[in-house]
């Protein structure tokens, strides 16, 4: 595939692409704002020359400023102009449902946020699923917004693929199939009183619509995050990532205290790993499954759909050796819970027991965000456990929420008041496999995947 560099020029006050320039149209005329549909909230929209300008008022919702005409596969760029710390994005195929008496976007929201947090560029999931791309994902690309000036974004659409850049820095690189085409909308957030009248400018919007792959930016590209279920991309391929369930197969998994894979209590369907209902007791049931292969230095994603009332989790460094009678094995454990209801959130010390937590050690709390933890019951969610050399993180839905290091003095301190206390070397063995639990309430898992580091 042969694709074109595209280079960028200070130009009487704007960055203006100078290549790619056939096949783009504007999407302002100039005039008025009739090409376009204002969604949501009432905060005002105006038009002068190609400048729209959005201006946050208070009690009411967020207010989107939306083409009149869905977009498939295209390339948008444009420059904006965002009055901190008013937080604002641009939608792109962007969907709309009736809620009451207001028209609801939802969908993919590229974000501006001159937030410390500084996550412009990154993809949020707006009514939807929350932070799909955190810029967490590619600090680097945190420092390339420039908060008081024009600052110049380009969105390709194109496929799956979804690839923001800001000022020329590669932001997000995600994969995503939910929606195919959509509007692109700009977005006046909802505001408390203090913010009121501060204001967001775009200009120079333009759009190449129906575009392929020759369109794409030459560019070093962030990260890619793909949430295609039970695949991997090339870019994952490349980089070491494998599949450890691809929504058919146990051949990556045995029973704990088996040879083989349980008989009973587990099941596939749907393209789901599911631990089916029982008692609700710890390895009462099918029992507890693990990897055939041992890890240390590792990256792990997995999503999961846990029931109401559930428990479970997801363990690492475990030794199946420890504990060959009743209850769960022995390992440093994603807890997977239902906070609100199951007693056990309550158990332990400062929520050390609660959902995403290094269970029984460290509570989940957003790391470096201003954000409450995000979970869905019912539905599904994202985990990532990474670890690299004694650095450990645990991520749930887009967010770090906790960060350690296993061979610290503090972590030794924690287990020894913990209830791992008895175990020697808890926690710091070199290796283990991944493990699934069997906690006697329903959850499914899918899209099971990890690299070696």
């Amino acid at each position: 595939m042969q694709k074109r560099l595209i280079t960028t020029v200070l130009l009487a006050g704007a960055l203006t692409s100078v290549a790619a320039q056939d096949g783009f149209t504007s999407l302002t005329n100039g005039k008025d704002l009739s090409n376009w549909e204002s969604y949501g909230g009432q905060a005002p929209y105006e038009i002068d020359g190609d400048v729209i300008t959005g201006t946050a008022v208070v009690n009411t919702p967020n207010t989107f400023l939306c083409t009149d005409r869905p977009y498939g596969d295209f390339v948008l760029e444009l420059e904006f102009n965002d009055d901190a710390p008013l937080n604002s994005g641009v939608m792109a195929r962007g969907q709309w449902r009736q809620a009451g008496d207001i028209r609801r976007i939802y969908g993919y929201q590229v974000e501006i946020d001159p937030s410390a947090r500084a996550y412009t560029g990154g993809i949020y999931d707006e009514a939807r699923r929350g932070w799909i791309y955190p810029l967490h994902y590619n600090d680097a690309a945190r420092s390339a917004y420039r908060q008081g000036e024009w600052n110049q974004l380009r969105i390709e659409a194109i496929g799956n693929n979804l690839r923001t850049f800001v000022n020329g820095q590669s932001a997000a690189n995600l994969i995503d199939s939910v929606d195919a085409s959509g509007l692109i909308c700009l977005q006046v957030h909802a505001i408390s009183e203090e913010l009121a009248g501060k204001q967001v400018k775009w200009r120079n919007i333009r759009i190449k619509n129906n575009a392929t792959e020759a369109d794409r930016m030459d560019a070093v590209l962030a990260p890619v995050e793909n949430l295609l279920v039970n695949q991997l991309s090339e870019a994952e391929r490349r980089q070491g990532w494998r599949l450890l369930f691809d929504g058919q197969s146990t051949d990556n998994w045995r029973g704990v205290k088996l040879d083989e894979f349980p008989a009973r209590g587990w099941e596939v369907a749907d393209g789901e790993l599911r631990v089916l209902a029982g008692n609700g007791g710890e390895s009462t049931n099918g029992g507890d499954i693990v990897t055939k292969e041992t890890f240390g230095n590792f990256d792990l994603i997995f999503e999961f759909k846990p029931t109401e009332g559930a428990n479970s989790g997801v363990k690492y460094f475990v030794d199946p050796d420890l504990n060959r009678g009743p209850g769960s094995a022995i390992g440093l454990e994603y807890q997977i819970l239902d906070d609100e209801r199951h007693p056990d959130a309550k158990a332990g010390v400062r929520g050390n027991r609660t959902m995403a937590s290094l269970y029984d050690l460290i509570p989940a709390n957003p790391v470096d965000v201003d954000r409450r933890k995000e979970y869905r019951i019912g539905d599904w969610n994202r985990g990532r456990i990474r670890v690299k050399d004694g650095k450990v993180e645990h991520w749930l839905n887009g967010y770090k929420v906790v960060e350690y290091d296993r061979f610290s003095q503090l972590f030794d301190a924690l287990v020894n008041y913990s209830k791992y206390k008895d175990w020697e070397n808890f926690g710091q063995w070199p290796k283990g496999p991944i493990l699934l639990q069997d906690h006697g309430d329903a959850v499914a898992f899918r899209t099971i995947k990890i690299r070696e580091l």
